[in-house]
């Protein structure tokens, strides 16, 4: 079974540089592993989702524009993500401030191409069916 997701968990993306950190603010007035939980909605770039360091997206035009300038070679820029839609799947079965629960195995799209996933949840003790 997948794991609750909490303030805490570390993401990747798979056109970042680096692993980042999901910030979960306490709105959803639940815990989980001693931390905020999180829900699918905890998907605001430099809010919940901080940079994932350097971005070797082409879609992404800074690193499109420092590539071309660099004549082709790919040129990774700072990352700054841009989120559209929330996490999905989520967990259905689970509501956490009337949206689904986030669980480990969800994914989060950045528009310059990346998927976001989750390598560790934050806590290891509660599981969501």
């Amino acid at each position: 079974m997948p794991m609750h997701v909490c303030s805490g968990a570390m993401m990747q993306c798979s056109f970042g540089l680096a692993p980042s950190s999901l910030v979960v603010l306490p709105k959803n007035q639940m815990m989980t592993g001693n931390m905020p939980a999180a829900n699918i909605m905890d998907n605001v770039p430099m809010v919940n989702i901080m940079p994932f360091g350097m971005c070797t997206s082409m879609a992404n035009p800074t690193v499109a524009s420092a590539t071309s300038a660099a004549m082709g070679v790919l040129t990774p820029m700072p990352c700054i993500p841009v989120i559209a839609a929330p996490w999905a799947p989520g967990a259905p079965t689970v509501m956490l401030a009337n949206m689904p629960a986030l669980d480990d195995t969800s994914k989060l799209m950045c528009n310059w191409a990346g998927v976001i996933s989750i390598i560790y949840p934050g806590q290891v003790l509660e599981q969501i069916p």
